[in-house]
């Protein structure tokens, strides 16, 4: 191995277990639901837990020279929690708040959606032109949720339109946040945004369990707190790290192409794990989606 492929290779594994890891997220909550914990409790332990990580990372990131030569103003810090609020409370809520009902499976096709929100969030809101092959990718991906959540229908019931509706919704505030990021990521950097915006995110879940529960509801079973631990430094902090040393060393085009490893690690591990099923409707939705996130990805700017 010559010495320039090193970073290439350590940035795919990096974007690989970051995928991985992220993809675990969904099989952890519903694990917790298994014990009779609801998901305004499991939101909460998992950002009480992650809180001092970001905290951390934010810390870290204002010692750095580009924080240094790029304080922030009043505007930043307001621009800040309302992408904090939006973008990851708001979200990561939603979405827990939706594996009430659907499978992790289903949830993690319905998020990995996401970068086609964003390509029709650009054309509503700044007028930017979606091109044919865009368009094209665009109805593969989703013809292939369609095609699962009809399946799932079927099967589990109503509550599957709920569910998915919920995590539609939090992979449509997690675009917004995306789109409206790029221009404060530039001024203030990627590290820095993330350890702040989040940090925002988990004070939002603690103050929102405290005005929604009493302290009694986090009297939960231990096996609850170990989930939650896990979900918190291995599916929340390890991951968003991961993602961003990969995205140093092989840009953010081939971090998210390797990315869609995450759909594949969560259909197995729900499989594997949860008894969820594995039929040929997932199997081809699932090709689907990941054929259509990949065009707009890799082709869709052409």
């Amino acid at each position: 191995m010559t010495f320039s492929s090193r970073p290439v290779l350590s940035g795919l594994l990096l974007a690989a277990a970051g995928a991985i890891a992220f993809s675990g997220k969904a099989i952890i909550v519903k694990l917790s639901y298994r014990y009779g914990v609801d998901a305004v409790t499991v939101v909460m332990l998992r950002m009480l837990i992650a809180l001092p990580f970001f905290m951390g990372l934010g810390l870290w990131a204002e010692r750095q020279a580009h924080a240094k030569a790029n304080p922030l103003t009043r505007r930043d810090v307001l621009s800040i929690m309302a992408l904090g609020f939006v973008g990851y409370y708001l979200s990561s809520f939603l979405d827990f708040l939706g594996l009430q009902y659907i499978t992790a499976s289903l949830e993690r096709l319905i998020l990995y959606l996401n970068p086609t929100m964003v390509v029709v969030l650009g054309w509503l809101f700044f007028k930017k032109p979606i091109q044919p092959l865009r368009m094209w990718a665009m109805a593969l991906s989703y013809s292939g949720v369609l095609l699962v959540f009809s399946h799932e229908l079927t099967v589990a019931g109503t509550d599957v339109v709920l569910g998915g509706s919920l995590v539609l919704a939090s992979a449509l505030t997690y675009a917004m946040y995306l789109i409206y990021s790029g221009q404060l990521v530039q001024r203030i950097g990627s590290m820095r945004l993330v350890g702040w915006a989040t940090s925002v995110a988990c004070v939002c879940c603690i103050a929102q369990f405290l005005l929604l529960r009493p302290l009694s509801a986090a009297d939960v079973p231990h096996e609850v707190l170990w989930l939650a631990a896990l979900n918190a430094i291995a599916c929340t902090v390890a991951p968003v790290l991961m993602v961003m040393m990969a995205i140093e060393r092989i840009g953010a085009a081939l971090t998210a192409q390797t990315g869609m490893i995450g759909p594949m690690a969560t259909i197995t591990l729900g499989v594997l794990v949860l008894d969820e099923p594995l039929n040929a409707w997932i199997g081809v939705g699932t090709l689907l989606v990941l054929g259509g996130v990949f065009v707009v990805s890799k082709y869709g700017a052409k």
